[in-house]
């Protein structure tokens, strides 16, 4: 392996300005350490942001090979991983946020890992106690229920803190789809994988931008994005429900000729009718998810809009341009 390797950063960024300096100072100690054996590269994508975080970053990197990517609006983080995954240039890619979750100091182990042959180097969260007891027992709902649901399997507590080699990100782009959930394109692309597990530690500073409805959407357009099964699991429920249904109705008739019709039972059939019509309209939205995404898809609108970028070099830097 080439000992003098581009090592791209893609970093997505949000309204960081007061985070930029201490992952600047973090970043620039691990690069001492790694004793220039690497050529190392940021790629910044600023999704939106309407605070100083583009100055911070532009005065904090000054010193290093660094590129920004700034949207036209904020389209979120997903949209961001799409655009860095689209123009990170490195022999190797590492995915990392700023505010310091992921520990810079797990990079050289992830380089060593890529050198003995592993495609996919991803961190694995063994410890969420800077979680709150809600946000820990509902990440590890739905890593269950996803990999219960779809064919494709996401490694449990693996968040976007990874490592890519050149080839994978090759094989990324050749995925256009807009509803995007990239763990599991991850997963879905495969290759030689390794787990290496850390502990993630609260912000250092500011708050975080993932309310428990972003999750909870984000949740809802991976399981949707990736699996099938259910259309299906309804698909046998509806088959199940008709089954006793007709055991009910040919039940009625047996009883009303040997025994004579009854009036009653007014609250059992509101509560039937209730019931099946609930179920009707989840059915209905389950249909609607999917319904939805294709609509998407099908316009075939891009996944962000590049409004300016920055490249800086040691020597030169350019003016921002701008980019339709």
């Amino acid at each position: 392996m080439d000992n003098t390797a581009i090592v791209t950063f893609i970093i997505p960024v949000y309204n960081e300005a007061e985070v930029v300096p201490v992952f600047s100072k973090e970043m620039s100690e691990m690069i001492e350490d790694a004793n220039g054996h690497y050529r190392f590269e940021f790629l910044f994508i600023d999704d939106g942001s309407i605070d100083s975080t583009v100055e911070s970053i532009r005065g904090e990197f000054r010193n290093f090979h660094h590129t920004i990517l700034s949207f036209s609006r904020n389209f979120g983080k997903e949209a961001a991983l799409c655009a860095g995954i689209d123009h990170a240039d490195g022999d190797v890619v590492i995915i990392m946020d700023v505010d310091l979750q992921d520990p810079p100091a797990l990079v050289p182990e992830f380089l060593q890992h890529w050198k003995a042959g592993f495609e996919v180097v991803y961190g694995v969260r063994h410890d969420r106690a800077s979680d709150s007891w809600v946000k820990r027992k509902s990440a590890s709902g739905f890593y269950s229920i996803f990999n219960m649901a779809s064919d494709i399997k996401i490694p449990p507590h693996a968040g976007d803190f990874r490592l890519l080699d050149k080839s994978v990100v090759q094989a990324l782009r050749k995925l256009p789809e807009r509803s995007r959930f990239t763990k599991g394109l991850y997963a879905w692309a495969g290759f030689k994988s390794k787990g290496v597990p850390y502990v993630r530690t609260e912000r250092i500073r500011g708050d975080t931008k993932w309310s428990y409805w972003r999750l909870w959407n984000l949740a809802v357009d991976g399981l949707f994005s990736f699996s099938q099964r259910p259309l299906r699991i309804w698909a046998y429920i509806g088959a199940t429900v008709s089954g006793l249904s007709l055991l009910f109705a040919a039940s009625t008739v047996i009883k009303a000729l040997f025994f004579g019709i009854e009036t009653k039972g007014y609250a059992s059939i509101m509560t039937a009718v209730t019931f099946l019509g609930g179920l009707q309209l989840l059915v209905l939205g389950i249909f609607g998810e999917y319904i939805g995404r294709l609509f998407i898809e099908t316009k075939g609108r891009p996944n962000y809009l590049v409004a300016k970028e920055w490249h800086r070099n040691p020597e030169s830097e350019t003016e921002p341009s701008q980019t339709s």
